[in-house]
This record gives structure tokens, sequence and C-alpha cells, in this order.
């Protein structure tokens, strides 16, 4: 993408609200002494336009080959604002975003206030659709199929609970679900009076066959959906998905996917997937301002799923009565920069990069044989997210002594599953080699000689 592009792309949130200014101007101004607005911030627009120069060098190279560009990945991780200060390789459990994305948020957030009905009511629907479709184009679908939404979680939420089932159907879903989709399955349970059966799945599969044998063995003549994630935020497993529905379909079961890790780590279209439903947190791996999500739902499926909320009856097969949730914020505009500097790096390239950070530590740490991995590396197994176990060590020890030792932020999810054992550690685009060296060294220490 060419800066000319890039920038006239950003018209959806950095020129914004800003573009009615002189409608608002007119209605507040005429010698009434109103401070004129500050000037639009350009911090984050101009790392991005070095990105793009740095991309130009690499015209012509593998992704595989940019993701080990120091030089290239210096100006991405120069792109934040975060705090050098800590090391957080808990990116799958909320990502930072990028100065372009905060500067957004700041000025759409200053320009509703300046008359915040008329921002709510009048300049934002609009600009949203055009949101809708830059969301649309990166997953492959019809803008008419994605609604946006505050996060993963409600999004998956309302398939679950919305779609139409009598007691006695099933809903199919694996032990290594999220846990709130996990209780928004069992509040189903008990309101409807339908089954839930939890399908057990290994740890460490040694191939993806063998996770759609463990889905399909769960399947009975009552499964009327399946959920599943695209990738297990426990240890970062990616799931075939696309078998698992093709499987599916040919038994007249729906799906709905869990992609809240997925979308914005590694590549995929819809398409690869054709799932049902799908659902994302857009403030993970595209990250977008926090509050923000995504729900798919195939076109021929709208007008049966019920919103979590009452929307008009006009609405009753438009994806937008799933967004019928009351004021929504200005600063969701901001989802059009995060896509911009999505695209501006290329999702391909950010794939093989956090590919490669995480076998960069996980190299480091193998060969010692109290370390033990719950996460296949395999290729297409998994992307960014790895959980690492460290024999004779509690993981809850082992998290709080990073933290409170060396400032390091990991996750612990071992209370959400019975075999997966270890702390969970996600990079992101903003972490450098050195800090990984820095959680290796640590790490080793702790191999060797304990807490």
């Amino acid at each position: 993408m060419y800066r000319r592009d890039f920038l006239n792309g950003l018209g959806v949130a950095s020129a914004g609200l800003l573009a009615d200014s002189g409608i608002l101007e007119a209605t507040t101004t005429a010698g009434r002494g109103v401070t004129p607005p500050p000037p639009e911030r350009t911090e984050g627009r101009a790392s991005v336009e070095r990105i793009e120069d740095e991309a130009r060098r690499l015209v012509g190279r593998s992704a595989r080959e940019v993701a080990r560009d120091e030089d290239f990945w210096r100006e991405v991780q120069q792109s934040f604002s975060v705090s050098r200060s800590v090391i957080n390789l808990n990116n799958a459990g909320l990502c930072a975003c990028p100065k372009i994305v905060t500067d957004a948020v700041l000025d759409l957030t200053m320009e509703q206030e300046k008359l915040p009905p008329y921002t709510a009511f009048t300049t934002l629907p609009p600009r949203l659709e055009v949101v809708r479709v830059k969301l649309a184009k990166l997953l492959g679908c019809d803008p008419e199929e994605v609604s946006i939404v505050r996060n993963a979680t409600e999004a998956l939420q309302t398939v679950l609970l919305g779609v139409g089932l009598e007691p006695g159907d099933e809903i199919l879903t694996t032990t290594h679900d999220y846990w709130a989709m996990l209780d928004g399955l069992e509040q189903r349970r008990r309101r409807d009076g339908i089954r839930v059966t939890h399908v057990p799945v290994p740890a460490v599969p040694q191939s993806m066959d063998e996770l759609t044998t463990s889905v399909e063995r769960g399947i009975t003549d009552r499964t009327r959906l399946i959920l599943v994630s695209h990738q297990v935020n426990l240890a970062g497993q990616i799931l075939p998905v696309r078998e698992i529905c093709d499987m599916a379909h040919a038994r007249g079961i729906e799906v709905v996917v869990d992609g809240a890790q997925s979308f914005g780590q590694f590549e995929f279209k819809l398409t690869d997937l054709d799932c049902d439903y799908f659902g994302t947190s857009l403030h993970k791996w595209l990250m977008a301002p926090k509050g923000t999500g995504l729900l798919y739902v195939r076109r021929d499926r709208i007008a049966s799923t019920w919103p979590l909320l009452p929307s008009p009856t006009e609405l009753y097969d438009d994806v937008r009565k799933f967004e019928a949730l009351g004021t929504i914020p200005a600063t969701s505009l901001a989802i059009g920069e995060a896509i911009a500097f999505h695209s501006s790096i290329g999702g391909e390239r950010i794939e093989e990069r956090l590919r490669y950070l995480t076998r960069y530590w996980a190299d480091r740490l193998e060969p010692y044989p109290k370390v033990h991995f719950m996460t296949a590396f395999e290729p297409g197994m998994s992307c960014a997210i790895a959980t690492v176990d460290i024999e004779g060590i509690e993981p809850g020890d082992l998290l709080e002594h990073l933290w409170e030792e060396h400032r390091i932020r990991v996750a612990n999810p071992t209370p959400r599953a019975e075999n997966i054992r270890g702390v969970r550690v996600s990079p992101g685009l903003q972490t450098t080699l050195d800090e990984l060296d820095i959680f290796c060294d640590v790490m080793e220490g702790i191999a060797q000689d304990g807490l």
C-alpha cells in the first residue's frame, strides 16, 4: 500500500467527525468566543509512514524472511506507546493499540464532546458503515453480514442465546472452549432445557485429524449447534475449523466459531472456514480500540437469530439488529485506523513475525529437561500463543514470581482446563528480541535452580 492510498484510507476516524467540523462550527461559533478545535494528532500517522517506507525496501522478499528483519520490526515496535519498564507477554489477553489508533481515539473523544447528541445520532452512524465495509473486506464476507459489537463474548453469546432451540436439543462444544462461552451454554441449559455436551480434546494433539475426530465422536441425533474455537485461548492450539464445518453441515448442524484469538493474528478468510457464525474481539490481535468486537452471521441466518437486546421490528432480517445496545462511542470509528495499520504491514508478515517470536523463546527453553510445552508447534497448529510448564513449579507461583520479581506479564490458564498446565506466553508486534531474551534468562534460571 502506498502512502497516498494509506492516508486516503484514514478517512473514517482521523478525518472522522472532523469532516463535519464545518457543520458543527456553524452551530456553535458565530462570534460566541468558542475555542477552535485542537490540531489533529499526527505522530501515529507519521510512524506508519515510516513503516511503509521500510516496507518498500522489502519488496520481493517472503513473509518468512521479513519476519526476521529487525530493522523493519524496529519501526513497527516504535509505533506503540507501551512502557519498556515492563515486559508484556500476555497479548492474548489484550493487545496494545498502535499510536495511530490511540491518536484517533483521543481526537474522536474530543470531537464527540463538543456536541454529543449530534455526534451520536447524526455523524456516527454513516461513518460506522464505512468501518463495516472495511471489516467485511478484511474478513472476506458481505458487509450486510457484519455487526460491530463490543467484544467476542457479546458476539458469541448473541448466537448461543439467540439461535432457536427446543428442549432436548443439543449444543456441542469442547472442554477447551472459553469459560464465558461455557457459562452462556450453562445458562441456556438451565433456562431452556437444552443439552450441552463437552467433548474432551487432547492438550497437544498429534494431528488436526485427531481434533476433528474428537468433535465428530460427540455428535448425536440431537446436536443442532457446534461451538468451536478457531484458536484455543488456553495454549494456542489452532483447530481444523473447515473440516469441522464440513462434517457438521453434512449432518444439518450449524457451527459458531470463537475467533477471539485468530482474527488479526494469522491469515484467513471466512470462505476458508465456511462457518455459520463467527465472533471476535477487535481489541486483541487487530489492535483496535478497547471495547470493540465483530459478529458475523451468515445472511440466511440473520432473521432467525434473536439479538441479545430487543431491536426495532423492521430490523428483524438486518444484521444491525445485533447492534441495538444503546449509545455507541465515536471511538469505534478508530477501528478504521487499526485496519489501516494492519494492512500497512500485511497480514501474512504479521503471522510470520508472531510465529517467529514464539519459536524464538520456545527454542531457547526446549533443551531443558524440566521444561514441557502444552502447545503443538507443527506448521499450521499454532502461532503467537504457547503454554509452557516447568516441572516442580506451580504455574500460579511462576506467574507471581515473573511479575513481582521481574515485571514480566504472562497468564495462567491452568485453572480452566484439567489437561493443561503452565503459564501462557504470547508476544505481540511491539515485543523485542531483547525482551524475549530477558524472559528466557529468567526461565532458564528457574528451570535449573527452581524459584
